[in-house]
């Protein structure tokens, strides 16, 4: 089963959309989850710099930086594509 690691931001009167859709999907994909809820501001804004990313979330997968929820549907759609080619060109 393939990994991933989530980092999504939950706020006391915010949920984050993106981060929701990203957990669902991955869990529709069949992926295990290591998930890590930023809880305030602060803490969000400290991941952010640390990462030098500007959004929430960020998905990694066995390892690797995929990016936001827009990027782990491109990654995922590109994989998926691989994996159906029977032959090569």
């Amino acid at each position: 089963m393939p990994k991933a690691v989530l980092y999504r931001m939950e706020l006391p009167k915010y949920t984050c959309g993106y981060g929701t859709a990203a957990r669902d999907l991955l869990r529709k994909q069949g992926f295990e989850i290591e998930e890590h809820i930023l809880r305030t501001r602060h803490e969000t804004d400290a991941f952010k710099d640390k990462h030098h990313v500007a959004t929430t979330p960020l998905i990694f997968i066995d390892g690797q930086k995929i990016g936001g929820y827009t990027d782990l549907r491109k990654h995922l759609k590109a994989n998926k594509s691989k994996s159906k080619r029977f032959w090569q060109r």
